[in-house]
């Protein structure tokens, strides 16, 4: 939003170009989709390796030409003295794990200038003055939109034309801090003045947001051009929160659905505050999410945090969430075995990306029908990453005391000793497609089935060579009988009770679309325990009358 005009102009926008490749040219290289090659080096760089850039192998980047005075000090230089300036670059995707340093952009290259490690400074809307140390690397060029980005060069590169900004000395900073102090103090006096008038205006609660968004958590997020809204603005998008426009509820609270005054459809997740999850789930969503970009993961828009409100503001699915289809026998029918298939696909893809292909390795640690979300088209895309957990280096596996995630998809490990891994996103990607392809819930089981879950009977079905009487009726077996197989087969083996034995997503991937034709049979799952008849006939009646647990659930334990 531009405060200025009051109107919504695009910042950033995803492309599906190889520059989309993280580090695609390498250390101080800057890639641009719309020219051939893609990638070339900053003014006053040079690659690195000039036979690997022939060949069109980008990843060594680039290197100064000339050395950095720093300040103006030199070893015996006919330089000496001259100061360094910086290179302007506009309609830039800045670099990750940028530094928020200050909120005021007149402050940006005073500070920068007089930090020997500050190599590079940009001033982003919304957050403040951010600068880099060491590499910059995952440099893009845009045709439209981005942030201006000033990159540190030596005084011998400079452009005498006025092309490139000097530094500014720190005595005009020193010359200038009152005024910025008393234009500062004057704005947030202004600023929060309008959200009290914006909250009287909008909301029935009398009590006034504050205007500190999470103080210091918000600006350790690692920042990709999302939107900070303001509470008033998302009050007028969804009808002051009206239940018209209420998608749903989940663990963290209502969704709502809401449109933007340029016609943008979105989806709200609202923090209730009688929810189990709260700031730190909330930070840890956002944390998450900025840092992956795939076709199968839902996408960030932007946050909302005042005072007691906090809300995340996701694209808008049409088709809601895979439950929706899966459960619901009317909507189900719409459906056939190709549709399904794709949307299988997609999960798998989506999970890839998390566990080996994005440049960090995440652990979703709560995959399900109700977290996978639908487009307009049935591609899936997964979402709510509040109970992900990012790996780090060469960590695999992880242990909690605070078991999180939704009895009957937690992997056995996980949920009795709070160990998980990518194995365990596994096995709850297994639950799924069983249930995908019978159209049952796991827990929709009670006492007159004899069976604990849906992977008890799955079991029972397979080791009696007819598993496919456990294909829902809806879907032709005899049509696909290969496809539905070899899928109940990889649902079997996904839950197996050890995790060294479950395959990795890729394999699953291989093994779903043939490209291991002999697959291996599966041992004994987890979890397939026949239930104890009980004579008694209060007992049997508890069970039946119990609800399939369906929901969220978050154990606490004392550390």
């Amino acid at each position: 939003m531009n405060q200025n005009s009051s109107s919504w102009s695009i910042i950033w926008s995803s492309r599906g170009s190889d520059c989309d490749v993280y580090g695609q040219c390498g250390p101080f290289g800057i890639c641009n989709a719309y020219k051939s090659p893609i990638c070339s080096c900053l003014r006053g760089f040079e690659p690195k390796n000039f036979e690997e850039w022939g060949r069109r192998n980008w990843s060594s980047g680039c290197i100064r030409k000339s050395s950095l005075q720093c300040n103006g000090t030199t070893n015996g230089s006919s330089t000496a003295g001259k100061k360094d300036g910086f290179l302007k670059l506009e309609m830039m995707k800045v670099p990750n794990y940028g530094i928020v340093f200050s909120t005021l952009e007149d402050d940006c290259p005073g500070n920068c200038s007089i930090n020997c490690s500050c190599i590079a400074y940009a001033y982003v809307s919304g957050v403040g003055c951010m600068f880099w140390r060491g590499d910059l690397i995952d440099l893009q060029k845009f045709s439209v939109g981005g942030t201006t980005l000033y990159v540190r060069l030596a005084h011998s590169e400079l452009d005498e034309k006025g092309h490139l900004r000097e530094i500014i000395a720190p005595t005009v900073i020193i010359g200038t801090l009152t005024v910025i102090i008393t234009i500062w103090f004057a704005r947030r006096k202004a600023k929060k003045q309008a959200l009290k008038e914006s909250k009287e205006k909008h909301l029935s609660s009398g009590k006034a947001p504050s205007v500190v968004l999470l103080g210091e958590n918000l600006s350790r997020v690692e920042f990709q051009e999302f939107v900070k809204y303001k509470i008033e603005e998302l009050a007028a998008a969804t009808g002051n929160f009206g239940e018209a426009n209420k998608l749903g509820r989940g663990g963290f609270g209502p969704v709502y659905k809401g449109r933007l005054p340029n016609g943008q459809e979105i989806a709200i997740k609202r923090l209730s505050r009688a929810s189990g999850q709260g700031q730190q789930e909330f930070m840890n969503e956002m944390v998450v999410i900025c840092k992956v970009q795939h076709r199968n993961l839902v996408r960030l828009l932007g946050c909302c945090a005042e005072g007691d409100e906090k809300m995340l503001i996701y694209e808008f699915m049409p088709n809601k969430s895979l439950d929706t289809f899966l459960f619901d026998p009317l909507k189900r029918v719409h459906l056939d075995w190709r549709a399904w298939f794709k949307i299988v696909d997609g999960i798998c893809r989506g999970l890839l990306y998390l566990h080996r292909d994005s440049r960090l390795r995440i652990i979703h640690r709560d995959l399900k029908a109700s977290n996978i979300l639908l487009d307009e088209e049935l591609n899936p895309k997964i979402s709510d990453f509040g109970m992900a957990r990012i790996f780090g280096g060469n960590e695999s596996q992880a242990n909690t005391r605070r078991v999180v995630g939704t009895y009957g998809y937690m992997a056995p490990e996980y949920a009795m000793e709070g160990r998980f891994s990518e194995k365990s996103d596994v096995f709850s990607f297994g639950i799924l497609l069983l249930e995908i392809v019978s159209g049952r819930r796991n827990t929709s089981f009670l006492e007159e089935d004899h069976f604990l879950s849906l992977l008890g009977l799955a079991w029972k079905l397979w080791n009696e060579d007819h598993a496919l009487a456990l294909v829902d009726p809806n879907i032709p077996a005899t049509c696909f009988e290969v496809e539905l197989s070899r899928c109940i087969n990889v649902g079997l083996l996904c839950t197996q009770e050890r995790a060294k034995d479950r395959p990795s997503i890729s394999t699953v991937i291989s093994m779903i679309n043939s490209e291991i034709v002999d697959l291996p049979r599966p041992k004994q799952p987890a979890f397939t325990a026949r239930k104890i008849t009980q004579d008694n006939d209060s007992s049997r009646q508890s069970q039946k009358t119990c609800s399939a647990n369906d929901v969220t659930l978050t154990a606490l334990q004392g550390r």
